[in-house]
């Protein structure tokens, strides 16, 4: 099995991507939506976070959102943290329904912040969805309802985009051209090297 690191930026269409890839039959594992499923049901992230933030970070079996985002976004410090009870597990996890589709050639694995939380250790090959800055501001403020101000300052708070650009082994640029195209590429680039040919393929 191979196991393909999704990410991208914001507004670059990375999400967006992963459907696509889903619909042609490629599990994918949304780290976004299992992070949360897994801060109310791992046991080891609600002793970690009730260690931290004591007994009151979960209030009648939910998260207390608002305790948990005020200490995550007072410093970095205090979100490495929380990343470090985190992330752990989301990797744990992943691995787990990765070997329970093992019927499976390619299994993906979907995150914003990829290489920032180490879910690069966890796959084989990694495909970032990229798009000039100015699409991806359009998009955001379009898709969220923000301003221009706003998304520049969410953006700056991520990994350049240029640099996951250069770690990356696959490129698919979402700009407005086809698409298609790319991911039948991508798909043929993983399926020959599965079968040993090494493939350099970087832009699709």
């Amino acid at each position: 099995m191979i196991r393909l690191g999704i990410t991208g930026g914001i507004g670059s269409g990375k999400s967006y991507v992963a459907r696509l890839l889903a619909q042609r039959g490629l599990p994918v594992y949304d780290t976004d939506t299992e992070a949360k499923r897994l801060m109310l049901s791992d046991a080891d992230i609600r002793a970690g976070l009730i260690g931290l933030l004591g007994e009151r970070v979960y209030v009648d079996e939910k998260l207390n959102k608002p305790l948990l985002a005020d200490y995550l976004f007072a410093s970095d410090e205090h979100a490495s943290r929380i990343n470090s009870i985190v992330h752990p597990c989301v990797k744990r996890d992943f691995l787990r329904w990765a070997a329970s589709r093992a019927e499976h050639e390619v299994v993906a694995l979907e995150s914003a912040i990829l290489y920032e939380s180490g879910f690069d250790d966890v796959v084989d090959y990694v495909v970032a969805v990229y798009a000039p800055l100015e699409v991806r501001i359009r998009r955001a403020m379009e898709r969220d309802c923000a301003t221009e101000e706003q998304v520049k300052s969410r953006i700056s708070s991520q990994m350049n985009e240029e640099l996951k650009r250069d770690h990356a082994d696959f490129v698919i640029v979402n700009d407005g051209r086809a698409l298609s195209p790319q991911l039948d590429a991508l798909l043929k680039a993983l399926k020959n090297r599965k079968g040993g040919q090494d493939v350099c393929v970087c832009h699709l």
